[in-house]
């Protein structure tokens, strides 16, 4: 097989029901997703490691669940240290030791090693991973631009980055390896979407996209003769929602659904780039979303009957399924059937050990714990047992559930970080229950409506000792030959 190019389009908080070719009733027409799926391969089970941005993102990259690491719940807020441990392989340095140039354009949020100007690391002035603004402002005031900022993408195997790290942190300024390309001089203006900061002078977050795109589309001119992995990690339609004026009242779902139009416009753009360097054949291109929808899911019911949970239940932060299953599209015209949809469960991190797999790359034993290669899915090969056999999902507030077959369970009296509006619970008939845990079948219940921990305590059981055994790491999700438990 020859090496394909890899590209990684991550979206940002959109949610399962915002493509319209996953949710015939969305009110936001997406045109590229949707010729993008009758050119490869949609999944309508995947999901994302957890149901919010930073975990997803460490996931994505290491192959392994975010809370195996430090961050046990929560993000990385403005300041933060890095949060890929220095020495953890990555999906960007597997494919650097095989000879791919590699490339992270977008949203980072991971972290950074800020350089202080006394010498002192940002978090031994603030708890990692915790809120706290005013705090946090006195620590960016200490951070020396004239350094190099470290532990960032081109310390964890990616050759160049180019991004705002986050849209709504400060600093509001762009970074470019491991430098940002000017100095934010002055205060965020108070009428500027984002956490207290500083700013470049005259920054605007309506340019963040096309500027992100426009870099995307250029890293992909510009390659060479040898493959590329290019990780585009968006910006949108995450708050602040700020669509051009090309595609404003493109949606019926105001500017919400007019920011997914721009997202996938954006993905329009890097088809069309792949299309003119005569390399869209061999380059295996993903779309996919960090997480479920923001809570303003619910205001694009309320005001345009749009779901962008579909029928899910759910929305980001939340173990339901609305939290985790997101769109996902592949398409690699020279080994995926085009046109087709696959059913089986996969998870966004699997990407570490079906990169692996692509190359014949051989990960050691401690890479990618949580991955599973996806490529029988990919050819159309596997067996209709799929190739993962249960997959954890996990929430903002750290509530796990767990997933084998068509039954997911969650450790927790409640699947819900949010608070679900009165009217849509009684819009969907969910109630309330005495359980200390939820069980649902997906097969029949999709919604999430009958929980059915007291009815089944064999399967509860099973499910639970199961969640514990990988929670030890004492058991491989695979099903597959060569990577068993």
């Amino acid at each position: 097989m020859n090496r394909p190019n890899i590209v990684f389009i991550l979206a940002d908080d959109m949610g399962y029901g915002d493509m319209a070719c996953n949710f015939p009733d969305s009110k936001i027409p997406t045109p590229h997703l949707d010729r993008l799926a009758t050119q490869g391969m949609r999944f309508t089970d995947a999901h994302a490691p957890s149901s919010v941005c930073t975990p997803s993102r460490y996931a994505v990259l290491t192959g392994r669940y975010c809370w195996r690491s430090r961050m046990k719940e929560g993000i990385v807020w403005n300041w933060d240290g890095a949060l890929v441990e220095p020495d953890r392989l990555t999906v960007a340095g597997l494919l650097r030791e095989q000879g791919y140039r590699t490339h992270c354009v977008g949203k980072w949020h991971l972290g950074w090693d800020w350089p202080l100007t006394d010498g002192s690391h940002a978090n031994d002035h603030l708890p990692f991973a915790e809120y706290g603004n005013e705090t946090r402002m006195s620590v960016g005031e200490l951070v020396d631009y004239s350094q190099p900022i470290k532990g960032g993408p081109v310390d964890r195997g990616f050759d160049t980055y180019f991004g705002d790290d986050v849209p709504n942190f400060p600093p509001y300024t762009w970074f470019e390896n491991d430098r940002v390309t000017e100095v934010p001089t002055v205060p965020k203006p108070e009428d500027m979407y984002g956490l207290n900061g500083d700013a470049v002078p005259g920054w605007d977050l309506e340019a963040v996209m096309p500027e992100l795109t426009r870099r995307a589309v250029q890293t992909i001119d510009d390659a060479g003769d040898d493959p590329f992995f290019l990780y585009f990690p968006l910006t949108a339609p995450h708050t602040p929602i700020v669509p051009t004026a090309a595609f404003r009242g493109r949606s019926e779902c105001g500017d919400y659904g007019d920011f997914v139009c721009q997202v996938d416009g954006t993905v329009g753009a890097i088809m069309d780039a792949l299309e003119r360097k005569g390399i869209a054949d061999n380059t295996l291109l993903i779309f996919t979303s960090d997480n479920g929808p923001e809570d303003l899911a619910w205001g694009c019911i309320e005001d345009f009957q749009h779901y962008s949970m579909a029928n899910l239940r759910g929305i980001k932060c939340d173990a339901w399924e609305g939290g985790h299953r997101v769109p996902y599209i592949a398409r690699w015209p020279d080994v995926i059937p085009a046109g087709t949809t696959c059913k089986h469960v996969t998870m966004l991190g699997d990407l570490m050990a079906t990169c692996a797999d692509i190359t014949g790359a051989e990960l050691p034993d401690d890479a990618g714990e949580d991955s599973v290669s996806i490529l029988p899915l990919l050819r159309g090969d596997s067996d209709e047992d799929g190739v993962r056999a249960f997959t954890v999902h996990h929430s903002f507030k750290n509530r796990y559930a767990i997933r084998r077959g068509d039954w997911v369970f969650i450790d927790d009296p409640t699947g819900g970080d949010r608070e679900e509006p009165d009217w849509f619970r009684a819009e969907r008939g969910y109630t309330d229950h005495a359980f200390p845990g939820e069980l649902y079948n997906l097969a029949d219940d999709i919604s999430e409506r009958r929980n059915l921990y007291g009815a089944h305590p064999d399967i509860v059981s099973e499910l639970k000792d199961l969640l514990e055994q990988v929670k030890a790491g004492s058991v491989k999700a695979t099903i597959q030959k060569g990577r068993e438990s």
